[in-house]
């Protein structure tokens, strides 16, 4: 159960919106749904397809409670909403008896197959990143609603307060209620001026699978399938915008890392220890591929430079021959464009590999005064790591504790114990 979630509720979630027209309600009988498998599962056994029997579940439960209200109100409108939810409720029964019967596989989740409810995660994302809402609202709206992620995760992720996040979501809700916000991917004349929110949206989906900012794994492996999967199909629609390449490029070279990102305990793997034989050969192969097209066809924007960012390390057989001093330039020109605390410290790491720690060193001292950074963790963390390098035992023990005191990760704070004990054994 906690696996269909995990997996299965942003997309279910996104269903339900496109059905009952409310992100509220949605969210409510997505909760109601999934208490009623935890009943009637454990007695009648899984069935074949939990997706579509969750929705179908919301959805009778939905169309109960409407009908309750409306007869207590007496609302002509609240009558018409629940024949219409009532008629989508036997089309999409229809539809997924009718996939069942063809597909041999009822969760299929391809690309390329056939989806019972057709994409509702990509309208709800357009939905989201609608131009009326606030960038930060459309991002964390999307996180929220298609990612499940909570609204203190999201807080943590926009180094906001809670009750800031929490508002802001409320407000972004509102909007799209009271604006008539359509749920649906836009015309293709509109699909350019739309999509950097929209990229941004799925780069951030990415990040938070890639690295992800609590919980007990280092890695959410569902949302980087689902960022993936988005940005597959963003790829489809778009096929010659290059920054939509570049970031498919990016995804695809980061997570091809991924088995080899996390030891036998689950703890991070820093990326001059992992073992490059397990790194996912494929996967590189079609970003590299991808992002030398993006190149080609002009100008790099800030995802074609991350993307070979990625590439330089994709394509050095060992750690010692990685290109540092090109990774660096990549960095000075994304900085340029997009001008941020967290590339800068990126950077500076960069860097340190190059030239020295002592010189990385040098660089973190200047972010230290940054705000943006005081509660991120990889700052002390990126500094512990320079000290140890230098075998200045004490000062990078005193760093590591400050990273521990910020790490919100299970495994994150599993490995910043073990070199804080390495640090405390060694120091006089």
């Amino acid at each position: 159960m906690e696996r269909i979630f995990r997996e299965e509720s942003g997309r279910i979630l996104a269903t339900l919106i496109r059905l009952l027209g409310s992100f509220d309600l949605a969210e409510e009988f997505l909760q109601e749904a999934f208490t009623a498998a935890l009943e009637v599962w454990p007695q009648q056994g899984m069935p074949a397809n939990p997706r579509a029997w969750l929705v179908s579940t919301a959805q009778h439960k939905a169309v109960d409670a409407l009908r309750r209200r409306a007869t207590f109100d007496a609302k002509r409108e609240e009558l018409q909403k629940i024949a219409d939810l009532q008629q989508q409720l036997a089309d999409a029964d229809e539809h997924m008896r009718r996939h069942h019967m063809t597909s041999g596989d009822p969760t299929d989740n391809s690309p390329q197959g056939a989806d019972p409810f057709g994409d509702d995660r990509l309208r709800l994302i357009f939905t989201c990143c609608h131009p009326a809402l606030a960038t930060e609202a459309q991002v964390a709206l999307t996180l929220r609603t298609l990612c499940g992620l909570t609204t203190d995760e999201i807080a943590r992720g926009f180094l906001v307060p809670l009750p800031t996040m929490a508002q802001r979501l409320v407000r972004a809700k509102q909007k799209i209620r009271d604006a008539n916000i359509p749920y649906q991917i836009p015309p293709e004349r509109d699909l350019p001026i739309r999509i950097d929110a929209v990229l941004l949206v799925v780069y951030l989906v990415f990040n938070e699978g890639y690295s992800a900012t609590s919980g007990d794994t280092a890695i959410r492996q569902e949302l980087c399938a689902e960022a993936i999967r988005l940005g597959r199909i963003l790829h489809q629609l778009l096929p010659r915008q290059t920054e939509v390449r570049a970031l498919l490029a990016l995804m695809l070279l980061h997570d091809s890392r991924r088995a080899a990102r996390t030891n036998d305990n689950g703890e991070p793997v820093l990326l001059e220890d992992q073992s490059r034989e397990r790194w996912n050969q494929e996967q590189i192969r079609e970003g590299l591929a991808l992002i030398e097209s993006a190149l080609q066809a002009g100008p790099p924007g800030p995802y074609a430079l991350q993307a070979s960012i990625a590439a330089v390390h994709s394509r050095a057989p060992r750690p010692e021959e990685t290109d540092w001093r090109q990774i660096v330039a990549l960095y000075d020109l994304l900085l340029q464009m997009q001008r941020s605390p967290v590339i800068e410290l990126n950077r500076a790491a960069a860097v340190a590999m190059a030239e020295g720690p002592a010189t990385g060193l040098r660089l973190l001292d200047a972010l230290e005064t940054s705000a943006d950074l005081r509660e991120y963790y990889l700052l002390p963390a990126a500094r512990a790591d320079l000290l140890r390098r230098q075998e200045r035992w004490p000062e990078a023990a005193e760093s590591y504790r400050r990273a521990l005191a910020l790490a919100t990760n299970a495994a994150a704070q599993k490995f910043l114990s073990r070199r804080l004990s390495e640090m405390e054994s060694k120091a006089p």
